[in-house]
């Protein structure tokens, strides 16, 4: 198995609409990810919360793994967690993803004994940063 990673991926309002999830399912469906798990969580304005697999609303299924995949890993817990990060009348798209992509290069890793010792997220400010180094050596 590739590496796993949980995302909670938050939007303003209490609506999320099927444009937000379009990309993960092109990704899943290009292969690169598995998604093995979704959950939208939705902070009201008076700060009780809501959350419900992505499955169950039509507009966001196709975010979703296919059909029979997702195996449930994410409950009530996850969603109140989720929910301490999200402002009152916000919401959140949470996603369980095996990176497929990174597979065999995993697989490599553990055959020789090695284990990944860190994983930094990189702030978006930081990536501009780059891309703008990497733009100027060009």
């Amino acid at each position: 198995m590739g590496p796993v990673e949980f995302l909670v991926l938050a939007f303003p309002g209490v609506t999320v609409g099927a444009e937000v999830v379009a990309p993960l399912a092109a990704l899943r469906d290009s292969g690169g990810v598995r998604v093995i798990d979704t959950m939208l969580v939705v902070k009201s304005a008076d700060g009780s919360v809501e959350s419900a697999e992505l499955a169950e609303f039509d507009r966001l299924r196709g975010a979703a793994g296919a059909a029979g995949e997702e195996v449930g890993l994410m409950g009530a817990e996850d969603a109140e967690e989720a929910a301490e990060l999200l402002e009152p009348g916000s919401s959140a798209v949470l996603v369980l993803v095996e990176h497929l992509w990174a597979t065999a290069a995993a697989e490599a890793f553990r055959k020789a004994g090695g284990h990944v010792a860190a994983s930094v997220r990189i702030p978006p400010e930081y990536i501009s940063e780059a891309q703008r180094a990497l733009a100027a050596a060009e």
